[in-house]
């Protein structure tokens, strides 16, 4: 069988400062037809790289030539599945990823704060209990964007899935994959921070560290988000969720559009926004969960978001 290598020069950049030279660099391909962007995918894969921010080739060539073993992805299901044998009945830490809702929160500017007020107070539950028996019944007013909360694509399209038909296996112990984004340079999460990784069937978590802000008037400005490139990275390579610590997936000082949005939850991918406390899981062998109530006609409800820790 005819095997092919590409041979170029390189720049690649990363989100967090620093940059990359390679001269007369080789690489195997599993093709000739591979374009550009594929082979800068290959070459980030085999390098190993995380948070690369951008990949440039120059004086790319594609020869005939036999393929000299270039570095092959690892296959993270095949780890989990030992580790999770040596670990069965063992539960690893749980890390809360939400924030609390209280009434007078403020979560996006310009959306209405919850309110909570008393339907049932103690005092008054006891002339209908048994003496000693009293009850608190509640009620709250809040819209479905209110502390950390989910997308589903109802929330975006009005043909789209909403909250009561989501899968629970898409929502509960998701294999979780944080990319580390506090130190990037700019706003926009590109899709070269991902070439590293096989991301099918996971959960995506954009540790940006902006919900250190959030609560405050500057959480409203100047937030990380995913870009549409990126966006179409992850609905690409089968993610199930993404996660931002941030404001919002999208940017939402560049107009009316939502890319981001658009791009995931067309493809039945959920959005979770307001994350925290991301620093406390790794970058992987976590598992993600983010379960909103099975409200019908519903496109967005708060959810207790919260990580499992691999067991040590």
């Amino acid at each position: 069988m005819t095997e092919y290598r590409a041979r170029f020069d390189a720049a690649i950049d990363f989100v967090n400062g620093g940059r990359l030279r390679a001269e007369g660099f080789r690489l195997d391909l599993p093709a000739a037809d591979l374009g550009e962007a594929e082979i800068a995918e290959l070459l980030v894969r085999h390098l190993g790289l995380a948070l690369v921010g951008r990949v440039e080739l120059s004086d790319l060539e594609i020869v005939e030539e036999p393929h000299r073993g270039s570095r092959g992805t690892i296959d993270p299901a095949a780890g989990a599945s030992a580790s999770g044998a040596a670990s069965a009945g063992r539960r690893g830490e749980l890390v809360d990823l939400s924030h609390p809702i209280r009434a007078g929160l403020v979560t996006y500017p310009g959306l209405p704060a919850p309110t909570i007020t008393p339907h049932l107070t103690r005092e008054a539950s006891r002339e209908k209990y048994a003496p000693g028996t009293e009850f608190a019944m509640d009620m709250i007013t809040m819209i479905g964007n209110t502390g950390t909360y989910l997308d589903s694509p109802f929330h975006r399209y009005a043909e789209g899935g909403d909250l009561a038909s989501l899968e629970l296996d898409t929502l509960a112990g998701v294999p979780a994959e944080v990319f580390r984004l506090t130190d990037a340079a700019s706003r926009g999460i590109p899709a070269e921070v991902f070439f590293d990784r096989e991301l099918a069937g996971t959960a995506v978590l954009l540790h940006t560290g902006w919900s250190r802000h959030f609560g405050r008037p500057e959480y409203a400005h100047g937030s990380p988000f995913l870009t549409e490139a990126g966006a179409r990275h992850l609905v690409d390579a089968g993610v199930v969720i993404v996660g931002i610590d941030s404001l919002n997936i999208d940017d939402t000082e560049s107009g009316g559009e939502r890319p981001a949005h658009s791009l995931l939850l067309a493809a039945g991918i959920h959005v979770v926004e307001h994350l925290t406390a991301l620093d406390r899981v790794p970058a992987r062998g976590a598992r993600f969960t983010a379960v909103p109530p099975r409200v019908e006609g519903f496109g967005t409800f708060p959810v207790r978001a919260f990580a499992e820790l691999p067991v040590r």
